[in-house]
């Protein structure tokens, strides 16, 4: 068995190794980390780059909305080229293309170029998902859990640190230094991976328009994938409702936060990415549906009990934390069990299954995101309570219904 950092190409073998090694399970997991942060640093940053690119506030919604359009497109479009291109060169283009993308965000100072380096930033950022699906490639069956529940803890990590991170550069260095310090670190993560990280050559060529067309027949054949993508999404959509809106909460005169101190509380959210690898290990012993039925109950109780001490108190405070917790521990393993059990339907696709099951419950979390707004404008923090909840039983809903289906393929 080849271990060595340079291994050839893998076209003609089913994985390469029987457990990925150490240093390539923390390099893929710390690059899956730094790669998906860039669509979550301008978050808590609205407002100081409305202020410094002359973006309106009733157009500032863009400025994360497109970055997310751009990930959408990027999902259909150029996560499935992982079934078909080396894998490698895939994953070093796109990092080249969002460096340069961070890089002209950095130092815009108008709305056009800005926005349009987010989109490009969004796109390009995708190359996390031809990652996930490439480390599970490269192990046998048996710890295929364990590898995706390892990287995907990286990719989480890169997701709750983002926004802090963010917000604790800007309030020191000005917007503009997160985003050229990422430009850095994408840049040479880019020439790390390019001399690092093993080759893998999908067997089966396949022409682009092919390759696209396939994903539907996928989606249709597949009830697995749709069970799984329809839960997931309801649970990212409850895990973007919570974040949108606790900040909102935070900010308010009940609790009276700066925006250093909703920094400090998203770092309690990063524990629940303990539960990525520990579901995956669950998934590798047999136990994917026990364990995803215990993470989408998770995503549901986390709601109900911060309503349980008067807002703007230490008890309140203190449970609004552990919600953050438990819900990101329910979402984080559901992914995990998820993806461990999509990877196994069609080893020659999985980067049209990731492609599909992403960009579906991305939809979901942009929906959640929106909709949480609106409705703690609405409702208040009881609101979001309901809705959060709503979500997780819907989940829940249709995990139990399609169960048989998914057993019975």
């Amino acid at each position: 068995m080849n271990t060595h950092p340079t291994a050839p190409s893998l076209a003609d073998t089913p994985h390469q190794y029987d457990e990925l090694p150490a240093w390539l399970t923390v390099l893929l997991a710390a690059g899956c980390g730094l790669i998906v942060a860039n669509l979550y640093y301008a978050q808590p940053l609205i407002g100081l780059i409305s202020e410094g690119t002359g973006i309106s506030l009733r157009l500032a919604g863009w400025i994360v909305t497109l970055t997310q359009i751009g990930y959408g497109l990027g999902l259909l479009f150029i996560v499935p080229l992982g079934d078909v291109m080396e894998n490698r060169k895939l994953v070093v283009r796109c990092l080249m293309v969002a460096a340069l993308g961070l890089l002209a965000a950095g130092l815009s100072t108008s709305a056009a170029p800005f926005l349009a380096a987010m989109a490009l930033v969004g796109v390009s950022s995708v190359a996390a998902q031809v990652l996930v699906p490439y480390g599970a490639s490269m192990v046998a069956e048996e710890a295929r859990g364990r590898t995706v529940g390892n990287i995907m803890s990286g990719l989480l990590l890169g997701i709750m640190l983002a926004r802090p991170v963010s917000s604790f550069t800007a309030s020191h260095a000005g917007w503009h230094a997160i985003f050229l310090g990422s430009s850095v670190l994408i840049a040479a993560l880019a020439a790390l991976l390019s001399r690092t990280m093993p080759e893998r050559q999908p067997p089966h060529a396949q022409r682009y328009g092919a390759l696209l067309a396939s994903m539907k027949t996928l989606m249709r054949e597949q009830p697995v994938l749709q069970v799984r993508a329809l839960c997931h999404a309801g649970l990212f959509a409850a895990f973007s409702l919570f974040w949108s809106t606790v900040p909102l909460l935070l900010a308010s005169p009940a609790f009276g936060f700066t925006q250093s101190g909703i920094a400090l509380f998203a770092l309690v959210g990063v524990a629940g990415a303990i539960a990525a690898p520990i579901a995956g290990r669950l998934a590798d012993r047999g136990h994917a549906r026990a364990g995803s039925l215990a993470a989408i109950a998770l995503v549901a109780l986390s709601f109900t009990f911060t309503w349980l001490a008067p807002q703007g108190s230490m008890a309140a405070l203190l449970l609004l934390g552990l919600a953050a917790i438990v819900l990101d521990m329910g979402v984080s393993a559901n992914l995990v069990l998820s993806q461990r059990e999509i990877y196994a339907l069609a080893p020659h696709a999985r980067g049209r299954l990731n492609s599909l099951f992403m960009a579906t419950f991305f939809l979901g979390g942009a929906l959640g995101s929106a909709g949480g707004v609106y409705v703690y404008a609405q409702g208040g923090w009881l609101g979001v309570v309901v809705m959060g909840l709503a979500l997780g039983m819907g989940s829940l809903a249709v995990f139990l219904a399609g169960s048989r289906r998914m057993a019975r393929a």
